[in-house]
Formats: structure tokens, sequence, C-alpha cells
């Protein structure tokens, strides 16, 4: 499995300068990193089924059977054959591909008046697909590069360092400028609306302001404001009371809930769990007792799927065991819709140790996070838990005096 290290080593070995080759729509408005995740893992999809070597167009990837079943439904948008919809399909599918070829993750050939890509980085593009995380830590890192070789840096930098609106002005006349006078790009209009896409990234990133609706931000460039399904639970329950339970808070709040979307985000952090144990891991269960023999070959949902679909998707909800572990301990005698909350207990004890170690590796990438651990915990147990960063004691006696109350 790749890193960011891999992928920094992979962009530095390019030339991105937009000066030499003219390409203005080197990112573009459907580049969001919930689009551009999807996207790629349907491109995966396609060459796993039809071969690696396989050309394909934008149209091949937007019909094939895979983007049906999961596009339409997670982005609430029409059936991807309906005519109706063919000009906002050709954007959300051309446009990822597009940014994937200009960084040379795959490979382009244009045929008349078509398009035909192939995948030249495979492993890269796997690392995108995984995760919404990963794709926006591609982008973020792709738009340094492309405008540190374009000369374009600088400017950026000096808006991140001292976040004033003449500045803000500033960055966004010479971005412009520079893309008007560099591309096919003409008209004003068109390059404000992919500088929100390169802009908002890197802001978040730097937790800085950005750009919204044309203007400078008033507050930070949230993780959320970056997707182009900005449903974020929570921020919804960012709202609650306190003294109000989470499911109280439901009841009085309900949300539609985007089942196909947390089916889908859940079965692809199976996958990323299931790939990262193998990897790094020597593919061990992550608990250790007596039926912890042979490998885990199963990624159970510590608070279950069916019942938690909010936190369906957290690695830190998720815990890799062997099929003994999984069907004849963690469910009663296999029976998936029930969960034994001792085995439960234990699960969340020795999940909190292994995000601990990976936490304190002074490398380590992101892959599971003090804070949704937290979010899971309370999720979990309808509580409200406040805990210090880090404060693995804490969070053992939290799990301790949870199940003490758990008849």
């Amino acid at each position: 499995m790749i890193n960011k290290t891999d992928i920094k080593a992979y962009l530095e070995c390019n030339n991105y300068d937009i000066r030499l080759n003219n390409n203005g729509r080197w990112i573009d408005q459907k580049c969001t990193p919930d689009v551009i995740c999807i996207i790629a893992d349907c491109v995966l999809d396609f060459v796993n089924h039809n071969g690696r070597d396989k050309t394909f167009t934008s149209k091949d990837i937007w019909l094939s059977d895979y983007a049906e079943s999961n596009v339409r439904e997670i982005f609430n948008k029409p059936s991807t054959s309906s005519e109706l919809s063919q000009n906002e399909y050709d954007k959300f599918f051309a446009q990822p591909l597009e940014m994937f070829a200009n960084a040379g993750i795959l490979t382009k050939q244009k045929k008349g008046r078509r398009n035909y890509y192939f995948v030249n980085k495979f492993e890269i593009l796997e690392y995108i697909s995984l995760r919404e995380k990963y794709a926006l830590l591609f982008t973020t890192l792709y738009c340094e590069k492309v405008l540190s070789d374009s000369g374009l840096w600088p400017f950026f930098e000096e808006f991140f360092l001292d976040q004033t609106q003449d500045l803000y002005l500033k960055l966004k006349e010479k971005y412009e400028q520079f893309i008007i006078t560099h591309t096919l790009i003409n008209g004003k209009t068109e390059v404000r609306r992919i500088f929100t896409k390169v802009l908002n990234p890197l802001a978040n990133k730097y937790q800085k302001k950005g750009t919204k609706r044309g203007r400078l931000s008033s507050d930070v460039i949230s993780y959320s404001e970056l997707m182009y399904n900005r449903a974020n639970f929570r921020d919804i329950n960012s709202e609650k009371p306190k003294g109000v339970t989470r499911k109280e808070w439901a009841r009085q709040h309900p949300q539609q809930i985007n089942v196909q979307l947390y089916k889908y985000q859940s079965s692809k952090a199976k996958k990323l769990l299931r790939i990262y144990n193998d990897s790094f891991r020597g593919g061990l269960s992550e608990l250790i007792d007596e039926y912890s023999d042979g490998p885990a070959i199963h990624m159970h949902h510590i608070f279950p799927e069916h019942q938690f679909p909010e936190i369906s998707m957290y690695l830190e909800n998720l815990i890799a065991l062997t099929p003994t572990q999984h069907l004849a301990k963690a469910h009663p005698i296999g029976y998936t819709q029930q969960i034994d909350t001792i085995y439960q207990e234990l699960l969340l004890k020795a999940k909190a140790g292994i995000i601990e170690d990976y936490l304190r590796k002074p490398d380590n990438e992101g892959m599971f996070s003090f804070e949704n651990f937290i979010t899971v915990l309370n999720e979990g147990f309808d509580e409200d838990n406040e805990v210090n960063e880090n404060d693995f004691v804490e969070v053992m006696n939290v799990i301790t005096n949870h199940y003490l109350l758990v008849e």
C-alpha cells in the first residue's frame, strides 16, 4: 500500500508548469474529493473487469453498471443512461479523468473528437479511490506542485500568511490573469469557478480562510465544504444542546439518510482496513485472545452497521478479526443482527490500543483519528464525552464506565 511519501515522490518527477502545457483545466469544477474518489473507484472497477491495459472513454465509465448502481444513488442524480443527464454526467466523469490525465495517472489519447484513456499509475489511482481523505490529500499535493511549477505558489503562500481582503483580491486577480494569458480559457467567470477548487482544498489543509461565493470566506474552510455531497451528521450534532441525547436530537431534527452512500463508504472502509491490516500488521487479528489464531479476514463493525449507519464508514468503528472471533464471539451463534456486549467492550479497548500505538508513530499518515474514535464512542453510547486529545487513559475509563451500566 502506497503512502503520502510515495505520492509526493511521484509528483516531484513531473513538471506541471501551466506555461508549458497550457492546460487551464488541470483541475475543474467537479473535482471535489468525494467525486474524484468515486470516479477513481469506477475506473478501477472497469479495468479490473476488462483488463488493466483496456482503453476507455468517459462514457464507458459513466454507463458501467458499477457507476449506475453507485453514482446515481450516492449523488442523488438521474440514471446514468438518462438522456436528460448527458451533459451533467459528461462533466461529472470527464473532469476528474482530465485531472488524472494531467497528473499522469492516466494516459490520454485523442482520436477524432473523443478522448481515450488507460491507467498509467494503478497504485495511485487505487489510493485515491479508497478514501475521500486520500483523494483530498492527493488534491492538495497535486495543487501545490502545479502552482509551484507554474510560479504561482508564492502568491498563495502570501495570502495564507496574511488573510486580508486586499491579498485575497490580489491572489484571485493574479490567478485569473495567469490562466487567461497562458491557456485557452479567455473569460474570468470560468476561471473563478475553477479557482475555488484550487484555493479551498489548500485553505482547508492549512486551516485558513478561502473563497466563498466569489468573496473571502468569513471562516476557515471546513472539510465538508469541499464536498459535492455536503451533508455531515457531525455538523448537525454540533448544534445539539447539552442535556439532550443524540437519539432525542435526531428525533427532533430528522435528516434524510442516504443509505446507499453509507453502504458504499462502509464497504470501502472495510476494504481499506483489510489492505492496511494485511500490509502493516501481517493480517493478524486486532484483538489477541484464544480465538485469534489464523488470518483476520473479517472486518467487523463494533457498533453494528444497521443500527449506526452514520459511523459505519469510520475506520475507528471497524476491527479486523478472525472468522471465529467474528461469528462465534462478536455475534452470538453467528447471528449478525445481534452483538455480544461483553465482547464489544473488549473490542473497543483493543481498538483503542491499536489507535494509540498508531498515533504515537511520528510518521503516521492519519489513517486513524482520536477525534473520530471519540465520535464513534459518543454515537455508539449515545453520550457526550469530552476527552482531551490523545488521553487514552480517560478513553479506557469512558468505555469501562459505560459497560458497568449495561445489563
